[in-house]
């Protein structure tokens, strides 16, 4: 899977421009606050119908213009498909192959990328919160029953948060619709949290020798899955599971009405990383932090390879300066000659000069490509 083409209209700082993308490397260089995120935002976008920096679609179209569009050529192994994306005020608009989609769950997955930012370093020691986007956003490019099983469990979720404020303000003996929202629920709760786990088990098995590969051996990683609902699925059918999942809600149910929130769900899982058996979160260094998120999105590359049958499209927003000379090394080696990648620095200054032969340079000035 490779980007030939990337044209943007109004996006961001980019009046309009267009990018004939390199097949394996593309650096774009310049100073701070030109653009080079931008474009590496707007390619995040057209894969995944939103941004990884803003919630509000309005910021992403060029002052005083009605529209933003990202427009690219993809080439995959079985031939080449244009995708186009019009973001307006009112929303956005996709097309595949120059048909409109009427959902974005259709859409989403025709386009995979991985992200690799200064701020995915935060994964292992940052907000349990991170970690679930981390989880949303990749699985959900892989796998578009997951994208709908979460888009209605957040809906369901969303139902029941409102009702547990109404029932704080009112008759907490008429609790009847809470069951009926309970039971909605826990469908779609447990269909995510078997979803979580079997992706996670995935990215470990694919992390693991990665992680190990980086320390020399000397170090061994591996990650839990933590559910806000602790449930032993062992040897259960799937109505037995329904049925774990229901008694916890029914014993926490007066919690939930005094509280007047839902307490308990995917929407408080976790994610835990161990280092030779000891949690990296709390008594990992830095250096053990950073080649764990490294070792975790070399896997994501792998295993999104093994499901779609195509290597994504790798962005590294400004990340080699952030790594040392080994791990930098270890990552540009293992993505060369398979996986097209689109870096953002200030200067080629440090990177291999190797990769520098297979690389095509924009140098991005004030919102336009200066040739």
């Amino acid at each position: 899977m490779k980007l030939n083409t990337l044209h943007l209209d109004n996006y961001r700082n980019y009046e309009s421009i267009t990018l004939d993308c390199h097949p394996e490397v593309n650096i774009l260089i310049g100073e701070n606050a030109q653009g080079k995120t931008n474009l590496l935002e707007s390619i995040y976008t057209l894969a995944l119908a939103k941004s990884h920096r803003t919630s509000n679609d309005k910021e992403l179209i060029r002052f005083s213009s009605d529209y933003a569009k990202i427009e690219s050529e993809l080439s995959y192994r079985y031939g080449v498909m244009p995708l186009t994306m019009y973001i307006t005020k009112k929303g956005k608009q996709v097309k595949i192959n120059h048909l409109e989609q009427s959902r974005l769950t259709q859409y989403i997955g025709h386009l995979n990328v991985v992200l690799f930012a200064p701020e995915d370093l935060n994964i292992v020691k940052g907000s349990p919160q991170i970690r679930r986007k981390f989880i949303d956003m990749e699985l959900g490019q892989i796998s578009a029953v997951y994208l709908n099983d979460l888009s209605q469990y957040q809906r369901i979720l969303k139902q029941k948060n409102n009702y547990l404020k109404q029932l704080q303000y009112g008759n907490k003996t008429d609790s009847t619709m809470l069951e009926v929202l309970n039971q909605q629920f826990a469908e779609y709760a447990l269909k995510v949290m078997q979803r979580r786990a079997h992706f996670i088990n995935e990215l470990e098995s694919l992390a693991r020798p990665i992680h190990s590969g980086i320390t020399d051996n000397r170090e061994t990683l591996v990650l839990k899955y933590m559910p806000s609902m602790k449930l032993d699925f062992t040897n259960k059918t799937e109505t037995e599971r329904l049925e774990d999942v229901l008694t916890i809600l029914n014993d926490n149910k007066e919690r939930e009405m005094d509280r007047a929130v839902c307490l308990y769900g995917p929407h408080r899982d976790d994610l835990g990383f161990n280092i030779n058996e000891m949690d990296a979160q709390i008594y990992g260094s830095q250096g053990q932090q950073r080649t764990t998120a490294l070792s975790i999105k070399l896997a994501e590359i792998e295993l999104m390879n093994i499901e779609v049958g195509e290597y994504p499209v790798l962005l590294l927003d400004d990340v080699l300066s952030e790594l040392d000379n080994s791990r930098q090394t270890h990552l540009l080696s293992t993505i060369q000659h398979k996986v097209q990648t689109f870096v953002t620095t200030t200067s080629v200054d440090g990177i291999d000069h190797e990769i520098m032969k297979n690389a095509k340079l924009f140098q991005i000035k004030q919102g336009e490509i200066i040739k």
